[in-house]
C-alpha cells in the first residue's frame, strides 16, 4: 500500500464539523454498471457475503457482492485480526506492545505504513495527532477502561513525552526507537488502515461492490451493485438513534470521530471525560466541537484527520482544509 505524504495526500473530499461546517468536493468514479435495469433484480443476480465481528473493541460488518464474494470476506475477516494482533495495546505480544515495552523494535511493514504516515499527520497537523499519546491515554484508563480523572501534576510529568519527534524511525531497516516512558497507541488510526487493506482484498478478488462498517468507520468498494452511490448516515452526535444528514459514495471512506464515542463522568465533580486528548493539554480535547467527519479515497488518512480536526478546532481545522 503506498503510504501517503504531505502535499500529496490530502485529497480529501469531505470534511464536516457538525452544526458548523460542512464542505462536499466531487470525485472520479469507476464505470457503472447497467443502472437502467431494477436494482433488486441485479441484486438477486449477482451474489453476496457478509459476516459480523467484534474486534478491536467495536462492532464490524464486511459485506461483499461478487463470485468470490465468500473468500473474500473471509479473507477480510482474517485481515482484521491479524492486524488488530499487531497493533492492539491489550495484546502484550502485539508489536505495539512490544515496542512499548523495549523501546526498540524492528517492525512489520503494516506497522512502518501506519507509523510512517502518522509521523506525517503529526507534522502536518502541529502535533494535533500524535501517537506518541500512549502514557497520557493509560493514565486516563482509556486503555484499561479503568476510569479516573489524574491529578494535573501527574499530566503535567507526562507531557514531554507526548512528543513523536522523538520517535526514532529508520525506513531501510523497519528500526522503531522510543525514549523512555514513552509509548505508541494506533487507535487513532488503526482502524482506518484496516478499511483500506479490506478494499484491497476486494480489490484483488474482482469484486462489484462491498461496504465495511468498523464502528464509527463506514468504507465502500465501488457503488451499490446497480451501480448507484452508497448512502451513509453521519450520526446524530446528540442521539444514537438519529441521522444528522446523508452523504452519497463511491469508493470512499466516511469517518466520523466525535466525545460522544467513548467518555466516562467523574463521579465527584460530574465532569464528563471523553478519549480524544489534546496532546498538548493532556486533557480532553474542548474547543466547541462535537464531532467531524472525513470522506477521502483513503481510510487511514480519514480516521486521522478526523481525531487531528477534532482537536485543533473549527478555525484551524477551516484552514488545514484551504492550504491541503
Amino acid at each position: 500500500m503506498d503510504t501517503i505524504v504531505n502535499k500529496r495526500l490530502y485529497n480529501v473530499f469531505f470534511l464536516t464539523i457538525i452544526l458548523l461546517l460542512v464542505l462536499l468536493s466531487g470525485c472520479g468514479e469507476k464505470e457503472e454498471l447497467n443502472s437502467s435495469k431494477d436494482p433488486e433484480m441485479i441484486s438477486e443476480q449477482i451474489p453476496s457475503a457478509a459476516q459480523e465481528i467484534f474486534a478491536m473493541d467495536t462492532y464490524m460488518s464486511i459485506t461483499g457482492y461478487g463470485e468470490k464474494c465468500e473468500e473474500a470476506v473471509e479473507d477480510a475477516v482474517e485481515e482484521v485480526q491479524r492486524i488488530e494482533a499487531l497493533f492492539s495495546v491489550g495484546n502484550p505480544e502485539s508489536e505495539v506492545s512490544l515496542l512499548n515495552e523495549n523501546k526498540e523494535l524492528v517492525v512489520s511493514e503494516d506497522t512502518a505504513v501506519v507509523l510512517k504516515q502518522a509521523l506525517e499527520l503529526c507534522e502536518s497537523t502541529n502535533g494535533a495527532f500524535d501517537v506518541s499519546i500512549y502514557p497520557l491515554m493509560e493514565l486516563w484508563g482509556f486503555t484499561s477502561d479503568s476510569f479516573a480523572e489524574p491529578a494535573s501534576d501527574e499530566i503535567t510529568s507526562l507531557l514531554d513525552k507526548v512528543d513523536s519527534s522523538k520517535i526514532e524511525y529508520v525506513e531501510e531497516t523497519k528500526k522503531v526507537t522510543i525514549e523512555d516512558g514513552q509509548g505508541i497507541d494506533f487507535g487513532g488510526i488503526a482502524k482506518g488502515y484496516t478499511s483500506d487493506r479490506i478494499m484491497a482484498i476486494f480489490e484483488e478478488y474482482d469484486l462489484v461492490s462491498g461496504l465495511v462498517s468498523l464502528g464509527g468507520n463506514v468504507q465502500c468498494y465501488n457503488g451499490k451493485v446497480d451501480g448507484s452511490p452508497w448512502k451513509c448516515g453521519i450520526q446524530d452526535p446528540d442521539s444514537a438513534d438519529d441521522i444528522l444528514c446523508v452523504v452519497s459514495v463511491k469508493n470512499k471512506a466516511v469517518i466520523t470521530s466525535g466525545g460522544y464515542e467513548r467518555y466516562f463522568i467523574d463521579e465527584t465533580t460530574g465532569k464528563k471525560w471523553h478519549h480524544i486528548l489534546d496532546p498538548k493539554t493532556g486533557y480532553s480535547a474542548e474547543n466547541g466541537l462535537i464531532s467531524v467527519s472525513i470522506i477521502s479515497e483513503h481510510g487511514m488518512l480519514a480516521d486521522g484527520l478526523s481525531t487531528s480536526l477534532f482537536v485543533m478546532g473549527l478555525e484551524d481545522s477551516v484552514d488545514y482544509w484551504k492550504e491541503h
